[in-house]
């Protein structure tokens, strides 16, 4: 009798569960900030850049000034102490930089602001000598032709000066006539021979130590409709324009009181308000 085949073995089953892991965004966002961080730092570095060719030495001073630390100085240089190691002697002479009440070791002293220092130096002039605190019509009009004298074509421009003794102090009006326009037509642009006349009466504000009131003037002219420009903002305009041409002259911009434009409510004319002399820049020191 054949024998049966013996049945063949159950093979196991066998299930392999494979789990598909997401990747991580790019390996991850730390890269998106350092990248920020270098742009921000990029766009203070050319930020700094437009500012130191944007302005002045003058203007710059005055940035760094307003960012200046002012917090008090700490004196760590003993004068003497009466606690071990505390000072050579107590004979020793006060190292300090002014009389303060000793705490410990240690003294409170604010430093010099170093604009005070700045400000007594604007009020000497170039020998150290006090500036006045004013000067007459008389006298600044002897000076501004002393110094024109030998300059032809602008002594002819002291023709458009004009000096009054008022309730403020001194003023001096530039005045345009027909021959002679300080700014280029319906704009804040100084022509080069008012640049010149001005820095010329810089030269004499200069050595008074005045505060200075600078209006600009039009005449009655009015604008075409539909413009945004009009005559109250050309008289602003022009009087910073003036404010800056001193400021660049030399003439400390502490000493500016107000900066005013007054349109055509104050005219030299008055019977005539279209009058070329309306339009004028008046500088006044003051001498309250």
């Amino acid at each position: 009798m054949a024998k049966k085949a013996a049945p063949e073995p159950v093979r196991p089953i066998i299930v392999k569960k494979i789990i598909m892991e997401e990747h991580g965004g790019h390996h991850g966002g730390a890269w998106k900030v350092a990248y920020a961080d270098f742009v921000t730092a990029m766009m203070a570095f050319f930020l700094l850049m437009w500012l130191l060719g944007a302005t002045d030495e003058k203007q710059r001073k005055g940035i760094a000034d307003y960012f200046a630390p002012t917090l008090a100085q700490v004196k760590r240089d003993s004068a003497g102490g009466s606690g071990m190691f505390g000072g050579s002697s107590v004979t020793d002479p006060d190292k300090y930089a002014h009389k303060a009440r000793n705490i410990g070791n240690e003294a409170m002293s604010m430093p010099r602001n170093a604009a005070d220092a700045e400000g007594d130096k604007k009020k000497t002039d170039r020998k150290g000598k006090p500036k006045p605190k004013s000067i007459t019509a008389e006298e600044f009009e002897k000076r501004i032709r002393e110094q024109l004298k030998n300059d032809p074509g602008n002594l002819k421009l002291l023709s458009n000066v004009r000096f009054t003794d008022t309730k403020e102090g001194l003023r001096i009006d530039i005045i345009d006539e027909a021959d002679f326009s300080m700014f280029a037509s319906a704009t804040d642009t100084l022509k080069s021979q008012a640049t010149e006349l001005i820095g010329e009466v810089a030269k004499i504000i200069d050595t008074v130590d005045n505060e200075l009131i600078i209006r600009g003037h039009t005449d009655s002219l009015p604008y075409a409709s539909g413009r945004s420009m009009n005559n109250w903002l050309l008289s602003s305009g022009r009087a910073e324009a003036t404010m800056q041409e001193l400021v660049k002259r030399g003439v400390s911009i502490d000493r500016m009181a107000r900066i005013e434009g007054v349109a055509d409510t104050e005219p030299y004319n008055p019977q005539d308000r279209m009058d070329d002399r309306n339009r004028r820049i008046s500088i006044t020191m003051k001498t309250d």
